[in-house]
């Protein structure tokens, strides 16, 4: 995968701006539960915000990392405990990509 341009990263950024996380990792980290969601969660809306919890910076990145590993998508951002992760999907459905409803945000 060709890595995001900074006009792609900036666009991708301000329609993230109005997303709320979709996927939230706990205390046990990275599960088989969490990738299937994360990857049904890029699937269907392919740009999402996951949100992570611990106060550990550097664990926080190595889950961030593992799952970018996983699902093969790409972070736009991190912020905190917040990160904004892109992945094209094969067959964008219109109803539910954040990139066709929020399509406006990225066209001023």
């Amino acid at each position: 995968m060709a890595a995001l341009s900074i006009q792609e990263r900036k666009r991708l950024r301000q329609i993230g701006h109005a997303l709320n996380p979709v996927v939230m990792i706990g205390g046990q980290g990275l599960t088989e539960g969490v990738i299937e969601e994360t990857n049904r969660a890029l699937n269907d809306h392919e740009l999402i915000k996951i949100k992570i919890a611990g106060e550990d910076r550097d664990a926080r990145a190595q889950v961030i990392d593992a799952l970018i590993a996983e699902t093969q998508a790409e972070v736009v951002q991190k912020i905190g405990k917040i990160a904004l992760l892109y992945k094209k999907a094969a067959k964008q459905n219109p109803n539910l990509s954040n990139l066709v409803r929020h399509a406006h945000l990225g066209n001023k």
